[in-house]
């Protein structure tokens, strides 16, 4: 007996994801660096001149949460460092020497990324980043608890409308 479902949106990309950052994470120890696929976003946002966490935010697309929490960990190994903004509320976020080293040698690999992704495109025959903003537009103009809600409506009113499934 088949048991195996359809798998729903959120199971694939979660899969592909991890498809993704497995292969990223082959790379890195193939370069001998100690390095978390998540680090990637925030540096690159940084090397691109973003000073502090919204603005990082702003760039990335990814929560202030999970940013923060990502900035407390490239802190903590040694690969940014902090100081408070003139008006004390926020902090600016600088790489240090070690994250700049760091950065030269992932700025091919980051290009290299790139590269595979176009290849990855070409061979599923779809502009899949595209597709991956519109859906996230999509999903912002309208979230998915209300696309839920509604699709459970429909459900309801078409049972009313033909509670004999003729």
């Amino acid at each position: 007996m088949n048991t195996r479902q359809n798998p729903g949106l959120g199971e694939l990309l979660r899969y592909v994801n991890e498809l993704v950052e497995q292969g990223a994470e082959d790379h890195y120890r193939a370069m001998s660096l100690s390095y978390r696929p998540r680090y990637t976003p925030v540096l690159r946002a940084l090397h691109a001149g973003a000073l502090t966490v919204t603005d990082i935010t702003e760039r990335t697309r990814l929560t202030q949460g999970a940013i923060s929490q990502t900035v407390a960990l490239l802190e903590s190994d040694g690969l940014i460092a902090r100081h408070a903004l003139g008006d004390g509320r926020k902090s600016a976020i600088e790489l240090t020497a070690a994250g700049r080293a760091l950065v030269g040698k992932l700025e091919r690999h980051w290009a290299a990324t790139f590269a595979a992704i176009d290849r990855l495109e070409a061979d599923i025959g779809y502009p899949f980043r595209r597709v991956l903003e519109a859906a996230a537009a999509a999903l912002e103009r309208e979230g998915f608890s209300a696309r839920i809600t509604a699709a459970q409506a429909a459900l309801r009113q078409e049972r009313q409308e033909n509670p004999h499934g003729d």
